[in-house]
C-alpha cells in the first residue's frame, strides 16, 4: 500500500432550529436496478469528495459521485470558515503541513473571489500564554515558508491607537496582526460539484452507497437513492466518506472473499462554534489564546455577527451525523471570549450554533488538539483499485485532490496532467464583467468592481440584492437572473429577498432539496429569516420537488 500526505472536519444543521424532513419518494425496491459503468466512483460529497471528482472528470475521466445525504451537509460545512495554514501547527512541529497550506492559500483565493478573500487576523499579547519573543518568530516563519504575493505581511500594532483594541478588554495594549483568508466552505464544495459535472462527472445527492463489492478487474457498486436502486461498474473506488471513511471500509466495501478492508483507525474530534450578534464593528477578525494552550478565532460573519470557535471535544463511539454542541462547549466559547472582549459574550447572546466532526487519523496522541490535520491517501491494488482519504483540511482540499487524482491515473495504468492549479472555480473568472484582473495582488478589489458591475448591468435589482447574488453565485449571477429584467421577474418573494427564480435556479443547478439545503448551505439566510419564514422557504422547496421533472432530488 502506497501513502501520500495532506485537511479537515463535519457539521450538521443549527442545533436550535430543527430540521425539516426530506422531500424525496420512498426507494423502489420491485425495479430491476441499472447499470452505468464508470472509470471511478467516489463515494462522498464534502470537499474532498468533489474536488477529486472536478480534478478526475477535468482529467478526462469518467466519474460517479454519490453522497448519502446533501452536498457538504456534515464536515464540510462546519468549519471555522479559514483558508489558512494554521499558525498554531508551528507549534507542533507541522513545518511541512503548514508550508503546504500557506502555497494553498493564494491559489485558492485568486480561483474564487466571489466566496472567498482576504482577511487580517489580530492575536492581543497576553503575556502568560507565550512570550512576544515566541509568537514573533512563529509570525516569521508563517511569512517565509511560502511565498505570498496577495497577502502583506505580519506586523507589531499599539491596540491603544489600533481600531481592533477598543472593543478588547484596555488590559490588552500590544498585539500582532497578520493575513490569512475567509472562505464560505458549503459553496466551495457546490462549486467544486458544478464544475465536476460541467466536465462530465455524475453527482448523485441523497444517494447511499449500499455496497461494494472488490473483483480482480473492477467493482460493482449498489447505490440507493430517492429513484430507487442502480448498479454501478467501476474501474476503481475512492473513499471520500469523511468521519465514515472507515465505516464504509469495514461495513460497505468488500473484498471478493467478502472480507472488509478497513486498515486505519479514524480518530473523530467534534468541533462546535457559536454566532452571536456583533460584538465588534471593523473587519479584522481576532485570534484568541486560552489557559489551556488552545485557540479561538472571532471572525466577522454575514455583516451583523461574529463567528466564535472552535472546541475540540473527542467522540467516543457517537455517530457523527448526530454531533450537537454541549452547554459546556458554550460555557467555554463565551468564557474564552470574554476574557479578552470589554463586552462579555453570554451563552443568552448565541443565536446559532454548529458542530462539525473532524475525520482525524488516530496518531495515539493524548491530546486531541495536537492530532495531525493532515492528510493521507492510502492506495490498495491487492485487486480493482481503491483510494482512501484519510483527514484533510478545507484549505489544502484542492492540492489533495490533484495528489488524488495522480494516484487513481497511477492505479489505472495512464498519467493524465494536473490542471487545477490557476484555474477558476465555477463562477470565479470576472473578466466578463470587469475586464482585465488584478487577481495576482488585489482579487477582493476584483469582487468590489464586479458587484459595481452588476448593478451597472442590472440597474434594477435591489443593491443588497445585488450584492448578496454576486457574493453567492459570481459570474454565474446570469444564470440565476436568467432574462429577468426588473424585480417583478424574479418571482415572487418566498422569504425576505429570496425570490422564486433564484430558488428554481437551487433546485435545477445546484441539487437543494430542502428548506435546509438553501437557508444553511448555499446561503446563510436562516440567520436572518424568523422561524415561520424558514417553514415557508420549507414547504417551498417540498411543493416543488414533488412537481419538478429532472431536478436532482425529484
Amino acid at each position: 500500500m502506497k501513502r501520500f500526505e495532506s485537511e479537515k472536519p463535519l457539521d450538521r444543521e443549527p442545533s436550535h432550529i430543527g430540521s425539516e424532513p426530506i422531500a424525496v419518494s420512498a426507494i423502489a425496491s420491485p425495479q430491476q436496478p441499472s447499470a452505468t459503468d464508470c472509470d471511478v466512483l467516489i463515494v462522498g460529497g464534502g470537499i474532498n469528495g468533489c474536488g477529486i471528482a472536478r480534478d478526475l472528470a477535468g482529467r478526462g475521466w469518467r466519474v460517479v459521485l454519490c453522497e448519502k445525504d446533501d452536498l457538504a451537509a456534515h464536515t464540510s460545512s462546519s468549519s471555522t470558515k479559514l483558508i489558512h495554514g494554521g499558525l498554531r501547527y508551528l507549534e507542533y512541529y507541522e513545518f511541512s503541513l503548514v508550508r503546504k497550506a500557506l502555497q494553498e492559500r493564494e491559489v485558492l483565493l485568486k480561483s474564487a473571489p466571489h466566496i472567498m478573500w482576504p482577511l487580517r487576523f489580530v492575536m492581543p499579547h497576553d503575556p502568560s500564554m507565550r512570550p512576544a519573543w515566541m509568537i514573533r518568530i512563529g509570525l516569521f516563519l508563517y511569512d517565509h515558508l511560502a511565498r505570498r504575493e496577495v497577502l502583506p505581511g505580519s506586523r507589531t500594532v499599539d491596540l491603544r491607537r489600533h481600531e481592533a483594541g477598543a472593543a478588547l478588554k484596555p488590559a490588552f495594549k500590544r498585539g500582532f496582526v497578520y493575513s490569512d483568508g475567509w472562505v464560505d466552505d458549503a459553496r466551495l464544495v457546490v462549486l467544486n460539484a458544478i464544475d465536476a459535472r460541467a466536465r462530465g462527472a455524475e453527482v448523485l445527492t441523497r444517494t447511499r452507497c449500499a455496497s461494494a463489492q472488490r473483483s480482480a478487474d473492477g467493482w460493482t457498486a449498489v447505490l440507493e437513492g430517492p429513484d430507487g436502486r442502480r448498479t454501478v461498474r467501476a474501474r476503481a473506488v475512492v473513499n471520500a466518506a469523511g468521519p465514515w471513511a472507515e465505516a464504509f471500509l469495514r461495513g460497505v466495501a468488500h473484498s471478493a472473499q467478502g472480507e472488509a478492508l478497513a486498515t486505519r483507525h479514524l480518530r473523530l474530534v467534534k468541533g462546535s462554534h457559536i454566532v452571536v450578534p456583533r460584538v465588534f464593528g471593523h473587519d479584522h477578525a481576532y485570534i484568541f489564546q486560552n489557559p489551556d494552550k488552545r485557540i479561538i478565532f472571532a471572525i466577522p460573519y454575514q455583516d451583523d455577527f461574529t463567528l466564535i470557535g472552535t472546541t475540540d471535544i473527542e467522540l467516543q463511539g457517537d455517530d457523527p451525523g448526530a454531533a450537537r454542541i454541549g452547554a459546556d462547549e458554550i460555557d467555554y466559547l463565551c468564557e474564552q471570549a470574554s476574557r479578552y472582549f470589554a463586552q462579555p459574550v453570554k451563552p443568552s447572546d448565541v443565536v446559532w450554533t454548529y458542530s462539525g466532526v473532524r475525520p482525524l487519523l488516530d496518531d495515539a496522541s493524548g491530546d486531541p488538539a495536537a492530532v495531525t490535520r493532515d492528510y493521507m491517501l492510502e492506495s490498495n491494488t491487492a485487486a480493482a483499485p481503491l483510494l482512501s482519504v484519510w483527514g484533510g483540511k478545507i484549505t489544502t482540499f484542492r492540492k489533495l485532490a490533484e495528489d488524488a487524482a495522480d494516484e487513481v491515473g497511477r492505479m489505472l495504468g495512464e498519467t493524465r496532467s494536473a490542471w487545477t492549479d490557476g484555474a477558476f472555480m465555477a463562477g470565479g473568472d470576472l473578466a466578463d464583467w470587469i475586464g482585465a484582473t488584478t487577481r495576482s495582488t488585489r482579487p477582493d478589489d476584483d469582487f468590489e468592481r464586479f458587484v459595481a458591475a452588476v448593478q451597472v448591468r442590472h440597474p434594477w435589482l435591489e443593491p443588497a440584492l445585488a450584492h448578496r447574488l454576486a457574493r453567492a453565485y459570481g459570474a454565474r449571477i446570469s444564470e440565476v437572473l436568467g432574462d429577468a429584467a426588473s424585480m417583478a421577474e424574479l418571482g415572487p418573494a418566498v422569504a425576505p429577498g429570496l425570490h422564486e427564480r433564484e430558488l428554481h435556479y437551487l433546485q435545477d443547478q445546484e441539487w437543494a432539496c430542502s428548506g435546509d439545503d438553501v437557508l444553511w448551505r448555499r446561503s446563510k439566510l436562516g440567520l436572518r429569516f424568523t422561524p415561520q419564514q424558514r417553514d415557508q422557504v420549507g414547504a417551498w422547496m417540498q411543493r416543488h420537488a414533488r412537481s419538478k421533472e429532472g431536478a436532482p432530488c425529484s
